[in-house]
């Protein structure tokens, strides 16, 4: 957990079960706390990209829907309100504490080809280099193909992109456990994960319609991300004062390990 202490550039996933109520209608309570923790650390002189989550969900939320669409035009118009509604919130919320944030919007073809790529990779060096903390979502509001996706692996994608010492998923449980804590008391939290296909058999999926994650998203994040030597922490994002824990080298939540 002592490699967290010197982490500085930092990719922070933000789940919609962290950012929505039930309803889909957005959590202020919890975003006020989420970004006053996220304005500090970067204070303390962190670099920090987010990849946020809850443009769909948001959607739905603001149009009234209570079940997730099953056909893309319908997902795509509830992207479309959501994103604009996240992009103001966090706007006005990071902006008490003077810090400017950037929208940025991808789809897998941008990352697959070379110049593209190196031109989304000059963007956010630029960015960081401004002191601007970017917002990432994946383009639901246009993209056919990449609204099946999950945010766990393009946040994966997104820290291999900057070179980034740690990737944190903040989520609506404390980690990867032994069994389904909700369903099973006797499970216990993994704090350290050294063999991803060791744990491969505890992930399961998603426990909220608004979201498309769970923890096999996560654990194919971890693969990405370690893979090429970044290290991977799951935190419960009800409890963003967590970080504060990481970064002090703290034993919280699940680290898996960077390996090259």
């Amino acid at each position: 957990m002592n490699r967290f202490v010197n982490a500085k550039r930092i990719v922070i996933k933000i789940g919609t079960t962290t950012l929505t109520h039930g309803g889909g209608l957005l959590n202020y309570r919890r975003m006020e706390h989420l970004i006053k923790t996220i304005a500090d650390l970067k204070n303390s002189g962190k670099e920090i990209v987010l990849v946020s989550s809850g443009a769909i969900g948001v959607g739905m939320g603001e149009l009234g829907l209570k079940v997730r669409p099953s056909d893309v035009p319908t997902r795509q118009a509830c992207a479309a309100v959501g994103q604009c509604e996240l992009m103001y919130t966090y706007d006005k919320m990071f902006g008490e504490y003077n810090h400017p944030v950037a929208q940025i919007l991808l789809t897998r073809d941008v990352v697959e080809q070379q110049e593209r790529k190196q031109n989304v990779i000059n963007t956010f060096e630029r960015l960081l280099e401004f002191g601007v903390i970017p917002i990432v979502n994946e383009n639901d509001a246009v993209s056919t193909e990449e609204i099946f996706g999950d945010n766990d692996t393009l946040s994966a994608i997104v820290a291999t992109l900057i070179n980034a010492d740690l990737l944190i998923l903040l989520s609506d449980i404390d980690g990867l456990y032994t069994a389904n804590p909700k369903e099973d008391p006797t499970a216990e939290l993994i704090p350290v994960v050294e063999d991803i296909a060791s744990v491969r058999h505890l992930a399961g999926g998603s426990s909220s319609s608004f979201g498309t994650g769970g923890m096999v998203t996560k654990l194919n994040a971890a693969e990405i991300a370690c893979s090429v030597g970044i290290d991977m922490a799951i935190l419960n994002g009800a409890s963003p004062e967590l970080m504060y824990d990481l970064f002090d080298g703290k034993e919280i939540g699940t680290y898996f390990v960077g390996r090259k």
